[in-house]
């Protein structure tokens, strides 16, 4: 675990340092006489998670069709939000609140801007395992059961807000489990593979997802309101990015979805051959939407 943990503060640290370059880079490439260009490249951090490739390649195609280059970094929550503090990207476009990204805001709220407005109002996250396993209704039935889930919670990445939630769940209910880190995709193979062999598997997952739409999954009650009621996405930008990029600032927070919008969106990503073309197909359908955020 230490060896872990070492590892990924490692790298981590790399990350951080290769970003924050390349923000020096960017005020250099300013410097030598490309500042016109450079003015309108937005470096927006990106997660492997199912609505964030969604509505980060949605970005991509509306800043781009204004005009703007969007530069997405496909890194970690919180290696996103230490280069919003160095300067080395200008969006993270899901903070999770007021419970599963708390953390982030405790240690950067000096150093990054958090939007008070919000994108998505109706969030939930917790506990989930397949419906068939009607006798798993609450956390507090896990125990219990350990043997079924070989003492294990399947997750996702490590440094996630909510994989801290979790953890702390697992304090709180004092569970004899032990949550293993992957990826998203690893983990939603793991969810795939059990119900198709009508197996026991207990993950935390959150809506909006289109796993739910896909497969047969219950959220398990949470008495103790560990992971908290309903969440609301919100976005968080470096120091002055307002100053830089004011249009697109204004636009951010205009930005609102609900779960018809988010659910086709991640449809139309999901089932492309490439993100950014089902982001593009559902843009030009839903033009009038776009409009509202970006007038």
């Amino acid at each position: 675990m230490i060896f872990k943990k070492t590892t990924f503060f490692m790298i981590t640290s790399l990350l951080v340092l290769v970003l924050s370059a390349c923000g020096a880079d960017r005020t250099e490439s300013d410097q030598a006489g490309g500042e016109a260009e450079s003015k309108k490249t937005v470096v927006m951090g990106q997660i492997n998670w199912a609505e964030n490739i969604a509505v980060t390649n949605m970005w991509k195609v509306i800043l781009e069709d204004k005009g703007y280059n969007l530069e997405l970094k496909l890194l970690d929550i919180g290696t996103q939000m230490a280069a919003l503090k160095n300067g080395g990207l200008d969006i993270s476009p899901e903070i999770w609140l007021p419970v599963q990204d708390a953390s982030y805001v405790k240690e950067y709220k000096d150093q990054v801007n958090f939007s008070e407005e919000t994108w998505y109002d109706t969030a939930r996250v917790g506990l989930v395992v397949p419906s068939y396993m009607k006798d798993i209704n609450s956390i507090k039935d896990l125990n219990a059961n350990k043997e079924k889930f070989e003492g294990e919670i399947t997750g996702f990445d490590s440094g996630a807000g909510t994989m801290l939630v979790t953890e702390d769940v697992i304090e709180a209910y004092n569970l004899n489990f032990d949550l293993i880190p992957s990826s998203e995709p690893a983990m939603l193979t793991e969810i795939r593979q059990a119900i198709k062999n009508k197996e026991a598997i207990v993950a935390p997952l959150w809506k909006p997802h289109r796993v739910f739409s896909e497969m047969d999954l219950k959220f398990i009650d949470d008495p103790k309101k560990v992971f908290g009621g309903v969440e609301k996405i919100h976005h968080a930008t470096r120091k002055g990015f307002a100053k830089d990029f004011p249009e697109v600032n204004k636009w951010l927070k205009n930005w609102k979805m609900d779960d018809d919008s988010v659910g086709s969106l991640m449809t139309y990503v999901n089932e492309a051959e490439e993100p950014i073309d089902g982001a593009r197909k559902w843009v030009e359908e839903n033009q009038d939407l776009v409009d509202e955020w970006v007038k």
